[in-house]
């Protein structure tokens, strides 16, 4: 049987002189992306263009390239709501994350989903989640599948499952380790504690507020990393992934990280000091591994520079492409309710007669 590790993964304080250079500005690059990104999807939904609900990954860009850097492309991965970013560093096209958030027919979902419920099979990125913990029983049988396919080993799939640190204190989260450790699954879950949960702290919610200690109940290894470490979040992950690959048993990843603005777009976090905000941005690991790597002489200013304005002109060409794409039409309101025809299906819209509804009879325009 595993032995319980309770450890905290340590923070390198700088890139070891064994990194590829190009692979650092590609995670700086990303990271950046990602800002500018949610800072423009801030602004889009000011303005209307986005509808629902918006949350964002400002502050723990980090933590989002670091863990997409430590998957496989044949690895599968399920997200909170939380999801931009990682569907970005995952290799979706920034204009088709914009158009979902629109709600176009370009969008990664069609233009249905909306801001969280990114979804792209080809990526093998199995879907946001707008319930807390809704992710994680279909990625426990997303693991379980892959259990029943093949057996543990080097080229094993995974699965990396996300969730929040106020998942922990619901059902979902027990029941899924507890399955997983019974089944000996190959599955990650990946905790990103942003220290609040909507606008609780974890010490007021959790009994047991290190995170990472919450499998031991089940004898599933944790650990905790810097989530504003790229690097030690990259390496941490990379390990649990691979432990979980060769040995077909889950893994619990505990990444401590921090949320720069309120839950979602319209919470103003007024819960938080003007001193604890002050304190956050200046924590803020965008400009902090910046000014890493042009000290390591891995980038310079220019470069750095360059870096950002080119990121800045790919959101703008996203917003504009989103801007431009159509919204679905009302006629495929019911397309994609089943994978397959069900007989009886109600098609009718609301204000339609009962001679209208479609109650009972085929879809119109179907055979």
């Amino acid at each position: 049987m595993d032995p319980i590790q309770d450890r905290t993964e340590p923070h390198p304080q700088a890139p070891a002189a064994s990194e590829d250079p190009a692979a650092l500005r590609g995670y700086y690059r990303q990271m950046a992306l990602i800002r500018h990104f949610e800072l423009r999807a801030a602004e889009m939904y000011t303005r209307a263009k986005i509808g629902g609900y918006c949350h964002l990954n400002l502050g723990e860009e980090a933590t989002v390239v670091g863990l997409m850097a430590a998957l496989r492309p044949t690895d599968y991965l399920f997200t909170t709501y939380r999801d931009h970013g990682y569907a970005l560093a995952r290799g979706a096209d920034p204009g088709r994350v914009m158009a979902e958030l629109f709600g176009r027919v370009t969008g990664l979902s069609g233009g249905r989903g909306g801001s969280m419920h990114l979804f792209d099979a080809g990526l093998r990125m199995l879907g946001g989640y707008g319930i807390v913990g809704g992710q994680m029983p279909p990625a426990t049988g997303a693991a379980l599948a892959i259990a029943h396919r093949g057996e543990p080993g080097p080229d094993s799939e995974a699965v990396m499952c996300l969730l929040g640190d106020g998942t922990t204190n619901i059902g979902a989260f027990h029941e899924s380790l507890n399955l997983a450790a019974v089944w000996h699954l190959p599955i990650v879950y990946v905790i990103v504690n942003n220290h609040l949960g909507m606008g609780t702290p974890v010490e007021a919610a959790s009994g047991e507020p290190a995170l990472y200690r919450r499998g031991c109940a089940y004898r599933i290894p944790g650990a905790r990393v810097d989530g504003n470490d790229v690097i030690a979040v990259r390496d941490a992950a990379q390990t649990a992934l691979e432990q979980a690959r060769t040995e077909h048993r889950p893994r619990l990843l505990e990444a401590v990280s921090h949320r720069l603005r309120g839950h979602s777009v319209v919470d103003p976090a007024r819960y938080r000091s003007a001193q604890e905000t002050e304190r956050l941005r200046e924590q803020d690991p965008l400009p902090a591994f910046r000014t890493r790597l042009i000290e390591d002489h891995i980038l310079d200013q220019a470069e750095a520079d360059r870096i950002d304005e080119e990121c800045e002109q790919a959101v703008t060409v996203a917003v504009g492409f989103a801007d431009a794409s159509p919204p679905p039409d009302v006629a495929t309101l019911f397309d994609h309710v089943y994978a397959t025809e069900v007989a009886n299906t109600h098609f009718g819209l609301p204000g339609d007669s009962p001679a209208d509804s479609g109650l009972f009879a085929d879809r119109p325009g179907k055979e």
